[in-house]
């Protein structure tokens, strides 16, 4: 009992004291989470005694002390074997994350983060294009503006916002010289292309976008930042963007995941697509909301073109950032296209089919908000 009532006096004066001397610890967040949260509603019953008739049958005994107090020091917890296996083993706890309205169940689909050197990202490298992707775009440079086949349109508003924090990740079919995934990069031959492409494709079906240009890891070499600090100098992009711009709605970051081409393609009437993730930082308040929108359009995508999106990822920081920047604005999305194996003409399918769904989706929203 005198351990409960010394968590509950340290709990009280850490949030009591003013902001500029409280504690802020990644240390103390995990050991609040690791802890088994019947403790906390165990504090609760002791201000209000009601609350004890809302404990499962033969679960109102309080915790025991020793049992707390290992969880508070090591993180582990007895009755979860997977607490001490994910910190022990490279890799395990990745599992601790959620995957969501996945097309599949296969747990070998999870994404993966590559991070290698900052001075391997900004190496030079000889990059190609396929002629098909050539042709395409030339043929998009070549070709009049075509009009708004929806005969809706956002006008000279801007209301999505697409960046790129790793935008130099790039394809291996596009550089010759490269085998292995940590270093798919290249200064121009790269992810930039996609948010490029899909940004015309929105403009096209009347939705104003714009796309950020910013060369993250030529900034953070300027900085003397390291290549996991890539999302700290993006946050600076994205806050100047919505301050800039209060028409931004929807804001995403796209990216290219590690994971191999048998992992990141769908064969859709006879033609490859790259598939697509979306992945949602759980590390901050309001992400639900941003979990609403991916697994929205998670669903149109999957009755549109089945099989094309590998679902709604949740990541808590364990294994990652954690937010991502999903906590600067509304509707913000990290959405990964394809992965080292895709080719740029597989990219350019899929962007196509994102903004087609995105599009039916965002003008059935303004139309609902219109009636109310």
């Amino acid at each position: 009992m005198i351990f409960f009532v010394g968590i509950f006096l340290l709990i009280s004066i850490l949030t009591a004291v003013q902001p500029a001397y409280r504690f802020s610890s990644d240390m103390l967040n995990g050991w609040t989470k690791e802890m088994d949260s019947t403790v906390f509603y165990h504090l609760i019953t002791m201000e209000n005694r009601a609350y004890q008739q809302s404990f499962p049958e033969g679960e109102a005994e309080i915790p025991k002390m020793s049992d707390v107090f290992f969880e508070l020091t090591s993180n582990v917890r007895p009755t979860d074997p997977g607490t001490l296996f994910g910190n022990e083993i490279p890799g395990f706890s990745i599992y601790d994350n959620q995957l969501l309205m996945a097309s599949d169940n296969d747990f070998t689909h999870f994404p993966i983060e590559s991070n290698p050197p900052l001075e391997e990202v900004l190496r030079e490298r000889e990059a190609v294009m396929t002629e098909e992707d050539e042709t395409e775009e030339t043929d998009e440079a070549e070709e009049p503006e075509e009009e708004n086949e929806n005969e809706q349109t956002t006008g000279d508003r801007d209301v999505v916002f697409i960046y790129n924090t790793h935008n130099r990740e790039s394809f291996l079919p596009h550089l010759p010289n490269e085998t292995e995934p940590d270093g798919a990069m290249h200064g121009e031959i790269n992810i930039t292309k996609v948010s490029d492409h899909l940004a015309e494709e929105l403009e096209r079906l009347g939705i104003g976008t714009q796309v950020d240009d910013t060369d993250f890891g030529e900034l953070l070499n300027e900085r003397g930042m390291d290549y996991h600090q890539s999302y700290e100098v993006s946050r600076d992009i994205v806050a100047e963007a919505v301050a800039g711009n209060q028409e931004i709605q929807y804001v995403f970051d796209l990216h290219r995941d590690a994971l191999r081409k048998d992992k990141t393609t769908q064969i859709l009437d006879g033609e490859e697509y790259a598939k697509i993730l979306f992945v949602i930082g759980t590390g901050h308040p309001d992400y639900e909301k941003n979990l609403k929108v991916a697994t929205e359009l998670h669903g149109l995508l999957e009755e549109a073109y089945p099989g094309l999106s590998r679902g709604v990822f949740q990541k808590d920081g364990s294994t990652g950032n954690g937010i991502y920047n999903q906590d600067m604005a509304n509707n913000a999305l990290l959405i990964e296209f394809g992965g080292v194996d895709n080719t740029m003409e597989e990219l350019y399918r899929s962007a196509d089919a994102l903004a087609e769904v995105f599009s039916d989706y965002y003008w059935d929203a303004e139309a609902v908000q219109s009636d109310e």
